[in-house]
């Protein structure tokens, strides 16, 4: 036997063991590919959304196979043309020769393999662009039509994106083609180059000549597309729209243009024919020319000479058009300002006719009692709290009051034991219970006035089902679930007492995820979570459920793709369950002479942070759709809010059955919708500039306004303030209403002043005044002060400072709550709750002041109903919700002065001298006086002494507040 004949069966074994090893490799791909969609499907298929995936599913098949196929054929017909009418019996080089030799053999493999790559390309390419698709076939009326063309809106928002995608790759197409026609030409002779001479065949020269004809009638269209496009792009600076320079040259320019391009796309098909290029040749660079000229040039002659000598006057149609367009693409076209002129004289009784808003004022501050609700009502280390606390309203005693609420989530990393994998998959698996307190009271010790609270809970918010399985801090997946009888596993909530110290269990009855019901299913769900518990722990039965995309912002996300989300979901108890409440947009980039707005820029503020890159460039939003989640079941709900906007009307066509009517909206889920932030703070950025309507005035810049930064926050680092949750009748309004706010100051590119020039509000109870603004605007003439100089008399008020830095000596610090502005006794009202915390590991702000201002007056007492009426001359006329708290007695109402330099100043706040209080704050005042002067004197005995004394009238001066 020869050596080669020995090697041969080996050979054959290694090429067996290859071509083994590539299908187990693709098998496996295929099949964890496979996995992933079919969890998917099983996932929407719980939740009974399947024909949301499937309809993508199709859609991005249909729209593959159709790029695929649009590029890959007519890239293969170039090539292939190019191929069969190549010269048979030309002369090729020597450089050719080598080329073609090397080609050759693997031709048939390039004329099939270059078309699919490039065909795979496309298509994946097309499937990214389903949704433009989808919107222009089921493309829906708006009934409203653009100032220029008179084109009904719908035309920018479905068709034009769809146009200018297919012309875009269809002249893809044709530029590849070509350059493969070209290609193949070249290298098999149909097109020679000899020195500066250039032979082109009949053959080459027809496909050449026939696809530039085709290009140059693409960017016909094009041009033509563009003109419309104009409307929804800012050429000028001063507004997004077509100008006068747009409408006078730039869109007459690109007509003209379109024109020269069809014409020179003729004059190709004419060299097609004749075989004469010097024409097609001339007309290209006449199309060049005039692009350059009637494009640029003479735009810019109009504007430079014609339109900057007298903008005001020539734009001022334009600008009408633009004001017109963006108050109504962002939904404030119905927004009139009314005149406020804010008294500064504070007189006893001046808030009776304010008695109801004065009542709900919310002293509790839903971003700082975080930590309140965690040290009191957590009860176990493996529950959790948001960082930011919602507000919302319930009935109490036959009145609606403002409550700060929150879900008590499990956290299962902290369960203060075995951290184990098992543990946080089949015990930890759900929060428990609602948490509530009063937004306008607060008990002796400062402590919040809980409504509903324990385990189990109690309060208020009568029987519901507390168990928290889908939430914003849920686990990433747990699994639950049993037969009827078997041992209950689940932590329920921890209970225990004289007869027994276990906790309660429990088994999820409801229907929240995908069942696990077989080894196949428990096998995808354990490649997808790459977990191999989910396999062999025999805590997975035949009634198992896996739970995952628990959060309810990501739920409702991928039902309703078409979605953009309002940063914060917001629990309700609603018909005896707890559900989030998820407000959803539909949005667009395409209005035409609408203003473009940074989504995720204009909602930045002190809770929401900036985005590194803005990408969600909007100018039309509407919040068409409310979603809400149950939070035991998973259950996803959509309501279609805005049953006239055309976007979800289009929606609906593509994803019929997946909306409810808002009809359908129980009433106590009406009872707890509310306007969402992200509107307002973005209808907010709008009206700061967009409040103007007359052109002359907007063109100035003469009254732009901008929102305050944040008074509390450190001026570093200040973001806007945000906007507030108030239960308040305003002016004009025949009842108090649960309303937005927010305030304005005027806007500069420099330091601005903090007066106040506008109020905001929004109604947002559900009615017919539902989404209703008021916009308050104070006299230019007077100078109102804003959040930033009222923070800075509460800061610089000689009484104030004193005290607040007593109680922030030692083991305290004070934290100042919300500044809360109100149009109440025909002035403005700030109201500011000041909380004390420890320094200690458990410590938690305990509320033990509020500021006041009114007009140049400034009370600081133990609680509001108190400070009221120190400053109204001792008797407001109206109540608090916190009047009859201990120890709160009216005192007398100070003015921001300038420390006296012994350390006095006019007006005294607080309660009578001879008070324990007051002794006990004069002796923390001597106590630092000796304690600064030991110091001095480097006397280290009498410090320690000093210190003594400051640490005792401190802790008498704790007692005597509470």
């Amino acid at each position: 036997m020869t050596s080669a004949q020995a090697q041969t069966p080996s050979s054959s074994k290694r090429g067996t063991l290859v071509i083994t090893a590539v299908i187990i490799a693709v098998a496996v791909v295929l099949f964890f590919l496979f996995s992933g969609l079919y969890t998917d499907w099983l996932w929407y298929e719980q939740l009974g959304f399947e024909s949301v995936l499937t309809t993508q599913w199709l859609a991005r098949s249909v729209m593959f196979a159709i790029g695929f196929v649009a590029m890959a054929v007519p890239v293969w017909a170039s090539i292939e043309i190019a191929f069969r009418k190549r010269p048979v019996y030309a002369k090729l080089n020597a450089q050719l020769d080598r080329y073609q030799q090397v080609v050759e053999p693997l031709r048939r493999l390039a004329t099939f393999g270059i078309p699919i790559a490039f065909g795979f390309f496309a298509g994946i390419a097309s499937a990214s662009r389903w949704e433009v698709a989808l919107m222009w076939l089921n493309r829906t009326p708006s009934g409203e039509v653009d100032p220029q063309f008179g084109l009904d809106i719908s035309f920018y928002l479905f068709e034009l994106p769809f146009y200018q995608g297919v012309v875009t790759f269809a002249s893809a197409v044709v530029i590849i083609s070509a350059l493969a026609a070209l290609a193949t030409s070249y290298l098999y002779g149909a097109i020679r180059v000899s020195g500066r001479e250039v032979r082109i065949s009949k053959t080459a020269r027809i496909q050449l000549a026939v696809m530039a004809a085709i290009y140059l009638l693409l960017q016909a269209v094009a041009f033509w597309l563009d003109q419309y496009a104009t409307l929804s792009e800012s050429s000028s600076g001063l507004i997004t729209g077509a100008s006068y320079t747009d409408v006078n040259a730039v869109i007459p320019g690109k007509a003209i243009i379109a024109g020269v391009a069809a014409f020179v796309a003729v004059l190709f098909l004419i060299t097609a024919f004749i075989g004469r290029w010097r024409l097609p040749i001339v007309g290209t660079a006449l199309l060049i020319v005039s692009a350059i000229l009637i494009g640029s040039v003479y735009p810019w002659i109009i504007q430079r000479f014609q339109v900057e000598p007298s903008a005001r006057s020539l734009e001022s149609t334009y600008i009408e058009r633009n004001i017109e367009a963006t108050r109504t693409a962002y939904g404030v076209e119905d927004v009139v300002e009314t005149p406020y002129s804010a008294t500064s004289t504070a007189e006893p009784g001046q808030l009776r006719d304010d008695a109801q808003t004065t009542a709900s004022i919310r002293i509790l501050d839903p971003a700082l009692v975080s930590d309140s609700f965690r040290q009191l009502e957590q009860i176990k280390q493996y529950y959790s709290f948001a960082e930011h606390l919602d507000v919302d309203r319930y009935v109490v005693d036959g009145e609606t009051q403002d409550t700060v609420i929150a879900v008590r989530e499990v956290n299962a990393a902290n369960t203060g034991g075995t951290n184990s994998k098992y543990n946080q998959t089949f015990v930890y698996t759900h929060g428990y219970g609602v948490v509530a307190a009063a937004g306008n009271q607060r008990t002796a010790d400062g402590m919040p006035e809980f409504t509903e609270s324990g385990i189990p809970s109690t309060g208020i918010l009568g029987e519901y089902e507390p168990r928290i399985y889908f939430g914003e801090s849920s686990p990433e997946y747990s699994i639950v679930g049993a037969p009827e009888g078997a041992p209950k596993i689940e932590l329920d909530y921890p209970s225990g007492g004289e007869e027994s110290n276990q906790n309660a269990t429990t088994t999820y009855q409801g229907d929240g995820g995908p069942k696990l019901d077989n080894f196949f299913k428990q096998l995808i769900f354990a490649i997808k979570f790459q977990s191999e518990q989910i396999v062999l722990s025999d805590a997975v039965n035949s009634d198992s459920q896996i739970l995952y995309d628990r959060d309810p912002r990501q739920r409702v996300q991928k039902v309703a793709p078409y979605l953009t989300l309002d940063s914060d979901a917001y629990p309700a108890v609603v018909d005896e369950k707890v559900v989030w409440v998820v407000d959803g947009y539909t949005t667009s980039a395409q209005y035409p002479y609408s203003h473009v707005e940074a989504l995720s820029t204009s909602i930045v503020d002190t809770y929401t942070d900036e985005p590194l890159v803005p990408l969600d460039q909007i100018n039309y939003i509407r919040n068409s759709v409310k979603a809400t989640v149950d939070a035991y079941s998973g259950e996803v709900t959509l309501y279609a809010w805005d049953d006239e906007d055309p976007i979800l009307e289009t929606w609906q066509k593509i994803y019929p059955s997946t909306i409810k009517p808002a009809s359908e909206m129980s009433e106590q889920l009406l009872d707890h919708v509310r306007y969402p932030a992200d509107l307002f703070k973005v209808q907010r950025a709008i009206l700061g500039t967009y409040h103007v309507t007359d052109s002359n005035s907007f063109y100035s810049g003469d009254d732009a306004w901008a929102t305050p930064v944040d008074p509390t926050a450190p001026a570093a680092t200040a973001k806007a303030q945000p906007p507030y949750y108030l239960s308040m009748q305003l002016p004009g309004m025949e009842a108090p209403a649960f309303s937005l706010y927010s305030t304005y100051i005027p806007k500069s590119a420099g330091e601005s002043r903090n007066v106040l020039t506008g109020y905001l509000a929004v109604n947002s109870d559900p009615g017919e005044d539902y989404g209703k603004f008021t916009l308050l605007t104070l006299p230019k003439q007077d100078t109102v002060p804003g959040p930033g100089q009222v923070q800075n008399n509460f800061n610089a008020d000689p009484t104030v400072s004193r005290e607040l830095n007593i109680l922030n000596q030692g083991a305290t610090t004070v934290k100042k709550g919300n500044l809360l502005t109100l149009p109440v006794g025909g002035g403005l009202l700030y109201v500011q709750p000041v909380y004390v915390q420890s320094t200690g590991e458990t410590s938690y702000p305990v509320l033990q002041k509020v500021l006041v201002n009114f007009g140049d007056k400034i009370a600081f007492e133990d609680s509001l109903d108190a400070a009221l009426d120190a400053i109204f001359g001792g008797d407001s006329g109206a109540a608090a919700g916190d009047q009859g708290v201990p120890g709160a007695t009216p005192g007398t109402p100070t003015t921001p002065t300038t420390p006296d330099t012994d350390g006095d100043a006019d007006g005294a706040t607080g309660g009578d001298a001879g008070t324990e209080f007051e002794q006990a704050l004069a002796d923390a005042q001597s106590a630092l006086k000796e304690r600064e002067a030991a110091y001095a004197a480097n006397d280290l005995v009498a410090a320690a002494q000093a210190d003594q004394k400051l640490q005792d009238a401190l802790e008498r001066l704790f007692t005597a507040s509470n």
